[in-house]
């Protein structure tokens, strides 16, 4: 009696101990990096390729663990209870459901899954291939009881959407609780995301703000627009300033300069010689996405556009370094302003142009005004009053006070704010 006591005995550890394996196994190949697997694998990790195998499969991958998971525990409850019953008569069955509950639930679900969670990437490669021979045995059973499960619950199709909202959850717990490098890491990441949702009316310059050159100026004047601009390339148009005729680089402008005299007869006009040496305008709709215009400038070898709207009519330009800073912040160097139209006044006011773009005033300024329905500050206050104010009113929309201070015509040209 007393060997076979400890015969049951150890039979029932030995299951606990197998219902241990299958519960840990389940949460460690769940909870394991997708990211790092596949890094692994890429390296030849040969587990590593295995859990990705196996994963690929989910709905076989659970199944199957369940499967043997639940086949230790009832063969573990009942042995058990057969053993309390001989010892104790009736009691028994009170003392083996108490005692096998408080061992399955600690040493078999709790400890393991515990353990599991915390270690998941290295448990789930050293568990893969005994995992593996399990799913393989047990496939029969589990494809019989996922087609029974597929009469009565209907698949759920993936979803990008969601997806993506993973990536973004991923990325804001990365840079909640960490310093300055991570939060920026987190800043720029989100960004990438952003970038195919924006489109490029949302970070263009606005053509109020382009720095133009008229074709039909004398030489001298083009040459003195050119040298005070901070810019290196300029639109040059002809006639009006939606004639868009080609795009005008310093460099080489500086390359022709030695022909100048042959290239104008004398004359003066610079019209035949700016259109010699300016490029080819590359026009885009202002719909377009920023993403779609990144792969654009890498694939025609761009570094400006022309943003033009449904009628063809100019709307400003975008380069490749304003979609850049869209995913990295501010790229300043020793020529850029930080941001033209922008002045701090002595009562802690700002003062700024009306052609000022919502996204670079919440960038230069932290705040968080929406550009959803006006990609300007003046265009701001007409989507928000619902009138064209004249100078001297004010408003307050998103914790901000608006003051008109000039007005052009029917367009808003200045304004005073205050954040507070």
């Amino acid at each position: 009696m007393s060997d076979s006591l400890w015969t049951i005995s150890a039979l029932i550890v030995i299951l606990i101990l197998a219902s241990a394996f299958f519960s840990s196994a389940e949460t460690a190949l769940t909870a394991a990096s997708d990211a790092r697997m596949r890094q692994l694998a890429t390296k030849g990790n040969k587990n590593a390729k295995i859990v990705e195998t196996l994963r690929a499969d989910r709905e076989g991958l659970i199944g199957a663990i369940l499967i043997g998971n639940n086949a230790v525990n009832v063969l573990a409850s009942a042995i058990a209870t057969s053993l309390f019953i001989t010892l104790y008569g009736e009691a028994g069955l009170l003392w083996a459901t108490i005692t096998m509950t408080v061992l399955l639930v600690v040493f078999a679900e709790v400890m393991p899954k515990t353990y599991a969670l915390t270690y998941a990437d290295r448990y789930a490669l050293t568990i893969a291939p005994v995992i593996r021979i399990v799913v393989l045995v047990l496939s029969p059973l589990s494809l019989a009881i996922r087609w029974l499960a597929s009469i009565t619950i209907r698949a759920r199709s993936d979803d990008d959407t969601d997806r993506e909202e993973e990536l973004r959850g991923l990325i804001e717990l990365h840079g909640a609780d960490g310093d300055e490098d991570d939060r920026e890491t987190q800043a720029m990441l989100s960004s990438i995301l952003d970038l195919n949702e924006l489109t490029v009316e949302q970070i263009m310059t606005h053509r109020g703000s382009v720095n133009m050159i008229n074709a039909d100026d004398d030489l001298d004047d083009i040459l003195r627009r050119v040298l005070e601009s901070p810019h290196t390339r300029h639109p040059v148009f002809s006639g009006t300033s939606d004639n868009i005729t080609g795009v005008l680089h310093v460099k080489d402008l500086l390359r022709s300069i030695g022909h100048i005299g042959e290239k104008t007869n004398g004359n003066g006009n610079g019209n035949k010689f700016v259109q010699d040496i300016a490029s080819p305008a590359y026009f885009i709709p202002e719909t377009t996405l920023l993403f779609d215009q990144l792969q654009s400038f890498r694939s025609r070898r761009e570094h400006f556009a022309v943003v033009v709207d449904e009628y063809g009519d100019f709307r400003g330009i975008v380069t490749l370094e304003d979609i850049l800073e869209e995913i990295v912040g501010d790229i300043d160097d020793e020529h850029d302003i930080d941001l033209p139209g922008l002045t701090a006044q002595a009562d802690g006011s700002w003062l700024v142009d009306g052609s000022v773009t919502i996204r670079d005033l919440n960038r230069a300024l932290g705040w968080q005004l929406p550009d959803e329905d006006a990609s300007t500050l003046a265009g701001l206050v007409l989507f928000e009053s619902r009138t064209i104010p004249m100078p001297g009113q004010e408003f307050r929309f998103h914790n901000i006070r608006f003051r008109v201070v000039k007005r052009d015509g029917n367009r808003i040209t200045s304004l005073r704010l205050w954040s507070h």
